[in-house]
């Protein structure tokens, strides 16, 4: 049975990229060989690999549907004439089986970036540097950059196989089976705090955009959150602060690709239109399908996915800036035939945080994708500080509301500032990847996405009496059919 142990993510073929700048690396891969990594520049390749494997990772049409599209805040515009997103449509609807190939793309695309990071890691040790804290420095990338992807991994699917190290041969993979989610969250934390003791509070030139001190913290602070350790989370938040980030005066700058890598972003995936293979195509996706070259200024086809829910768009309160920086509307006769449009008085809405004009007519756009912004970490040290009752929430969650054109909070209960900050997060990283697990560690799943469904099913005649089904179980992903039948793996409970 040895040979049945394959998976993708190691039947790669790893080529060499040639070039030193972050997003300079084609393709977007890197050795493996026996023979390579004998030098620094060698290394500094092999890291910029790993960044090349998030862009493809946040450019794929599988990862937002599980981190976004799942939850309250989107949905997608159906086409009877076009049956060939419905794998996609199945997780909006939570309808999807063990055999989903987004689930399966997901799963394997963050391993595969895990085993590139496993090769930096183990093989980095031995080789000699001129400069000792620049080695130290593309070791504490690959790790960031590995419990970055487990931290996805362990919120999707719960209990994963926990692979540190580099995986030579097919028999060598999963060998251990499914960590435990204490495991996994263990490594995610050795990783991120090595991380921090090694990485810079920032970069200059072509180094912008690789993760910084701040980005580290900002995920330990996360995985903190996540797992309810509110006074670590607090102070890994505070370290953030300390590091001199601001908010823009203008929420809509942070979206708008001439001010990328600005004083509020933390961690970005970094894009380039300039660059064959380093464009984002986030509004070629998210765009209505009837739009065309209406929106986008020549022919081409749009994906109708990730569209903006009633719910989303009557969550920002009355004034607040946000709301039409993030959401646009597409007026046009044809949208008649798509039911989507009946909320809206006739129009459909798409996220205009990734939509700036012109584009390059071969589909290339030029937007970074926001993962981490200040806003989000002031949120969370607001959300953080309340929940242990130590300290004053009001300044961190008020600053992101002024610059939203709202007024400030005061005076409210422990409940009731959880529900308001809670609400704030909602609004001000809507379409980041943020809402399914913001659900997920609040432990509100269950309940908003009941109620979420109800209100689908009323207003989309399309939906059928299954959709929108929440149960328990299915608040992780099934492990994907294909891995199961491979690896002998127990599959998630319900599953």
């Amino acid at each position: 049975m040895k040979h049945q142990k394959y998976s993708i993510l190691l039947l790669l073929l790893f080529t060499l990229g040639s070039c030193h700048h972050l997003l300079d690396v084609k393709p977007h891969t890197f050795s493996s060989g026996d023979n390579y990594y004998q030098n620094e520049g060698q290394f500094l390749r092999a890291v910029n690999g790993a960044y090349g494997s998030l862009q493809e990772l946040y450019t794929a049409d599988y990862f937002w549907p599980m981190t976004e599209m799942i939850a309250d805040n989107t949905n997608y515009q159906f086409d009877a004439s076009d049956r060939g997103a419905q794998q996609r449509e199945e997780i909006d609807e939570f309808l999807i089986t063990s055999t989903n190939n987004y689930v399966n793309n997901t799963w394997n695309m963050l391993y595969r970036n895990i085993m590139e990071a496993n090769v930096i890691i183990d093989r980095i040790d031995p080789v000699e540097f001129p400069d000792e804290a620049l080695k130290a420095r593309y070791k504490g990338e690959a790790q960031f950059l590995r419990a970055f992807q487990y931290f996805h991994l362990v919120r999707l699917f719960g209990p994963v196989p926990l692979v540190v190290n580099e995986v030579e041969d097919p028999e060598g993979a999963f060998m251990e089976g499914r960590a435990s989610v204490e495991a996994v969250y263990e490594q995610i934390l050795a990783d991120v705090n090595a991380a921090i003791a090694s990485l810079p509070e920032s970069y200059s030139g072509a180094d912008i955009g690789r993760a910084t001190k701040g980005a580290a913290l900002t995920l330990l602070g996360e995985v903190h959150m996540t797992l309810h350790n509110f006074d670590e989370a607090a102070a890994a938040f505070g370290q953030v602060v300390d590091l001199g980030y601001s908010l823009l005066p203008n929420y809509a700058d942070n979206f708008n690709p001439a001010f990328k890598n600005n004083a509020e972003s933390v961690f970005a995936i970094q894009f380039d239109a300039g660059l064959q293979t380093e464009a984002s195509n986030f509004i070629f996706m998210f765009g209505p399908r009837n739009a065309k070259d209406e929106l986008i200024g020549f022919p081409g086809t749009l994906g109708g996915s990730n569209i903006p829910t009633p719910s989303i768009y009557r969550a920002y309160e009355e004034g607040d800036a946000r709301r039409d920086a993030s959401i646009a509307m597409f007026s046009d006769a044809s949208n008649a035939g798509f039911e989507e449009s009946k909320a809206f008085d006739g129009d459909i809405p798409f996220i205009q945080k990734y939509y700036h004009p012109p584009f390059l007519e071969d589909g290339r756009a030029n937007e970074n994708w926001p993962v981490y912004r200040y806003a989000y970490v002031l949120l969370m040290l607001a959300e953080a500080l309340n929940e242990t009752g130590t300290g004053d929430p009001y300044p961190y969650i008020n600053a992101v509301r002024k610059r939203a054109g709202l007024d400030p909070l005061s005076g409210l209960s422990k409940e009731a500032f959880r529900e308001a900050v809670a609400h704030e997060q909602r609004v001000e990283v809507a379409f980041e990847n943020h809402r399914w697990y913001q659900l997920l560690r609040t432990g509100k799943a269950v309940e908003v996405m009941t109620e979420h469904g109800i209100e689908e099913k009323a207003r989309l005649n399309r939906l059928s009496d299954a959709s929108y089904t929440i149960q328990p179980h299915k608040l992780l992903f099934p492990i994907p059919a294909r891995e199961i039948r491979l690896n002998g793996f127990e599959q998630n409970p319900g599953w």
